[in-house]
């Protein structure tokens, strides 16, 4: 039997996909993404609207998956707790990627620029959309510190369950939404022997340029 090294050495899959040309792509990046969003949602595959978030602070990057919850303001929102890691370094240093990866359909889109807060009211709005487990669970935990035991968080999320009870629950103030304002976004459509399909948007005073890269 192969061990875990041998394993992973001879892993290969080919990729197949349909082509991804200039000339049929949308010419707003916004419109292409919908499109291969909508086909991702269609094909109901598992948290199609999952996303790796690269974040950075003194130099250094860390990554985690969120959930897209919106395209809105020219960016892609996603909500979080203010205080946590991500929320921390985005506030030391707005710029931030994305990336979408479907396998399969063979895509991945990648996204740069930076994140702004969501308005207020739109946090609110998205807040009390939530189940209300949800809602507790927000208000209890001090997302990405370090807590003694999950006992203490079932201690803490059972006291704001009783401080809650028979009332609507309001969103916290250190936690909302966030929206990623790209400033390239790049399509990538899984092809025949590595030679992949690359079409990246770039924003410019004048609109989005398009260019095609090598795989």
């Amino acid at each position: 039997m192969l061990n875990l090294n041998d394993q992973l050495f001879s892993l290969r899959s080919d990729y197949s996909g349909e082509p991804l040309e200039l000339q049929t792509v949308a010419p707003d990046p916004f419109q292409q993404f919908e499109k291969w969003m909508a086909a991702a949602l269609q094909s109901k595959l598992p948290d199609a609207n999952a996303c790796s978030l690269a974040t950075v602070h003194a130099g250094k990057p860390s990554l985690r998956v969120v959930l897209l919850r919106g395209i809105e303001d020219g960016g892609f929102s996603f909500y979080s707790n203010y205080n946590s890691r991500k929320g921390q370094e985005i506030s030391h240093n707005p710029h931030a990627a994305m990336c979408f990866f479907w396998p399969e359909l063979m895509r991945q889109i990648r996204i740069e620029g930076t994140v702004i807060r969501l308005d207020e009211k739109v946090s609110d709005a998205y807040f009390a959309s939530r189940p209300r487990e949800s809602q507790v669970g927000a208000w209890a935990s001090p997302q990405s510190a370090e807590i003694n035991s999950r006992a203490d968080l079932d201690v803490a999320i059972e006291k704001r369950m009783q401080q809650f009870i028979g009332k609507p629950i309001p969103r916290p103030p250190h936690w909302g939404g966030y929206c990623l304002i790209p400033e390239s976004i790049e399509f990538w459509q899984g092809r025949n022997n590595r030679l992949h399909d690359r079409i990246r948007y770039l924003h410019a005073q004048d609109g989005w340029k398009l260019a095609r890269l090598a795989p």
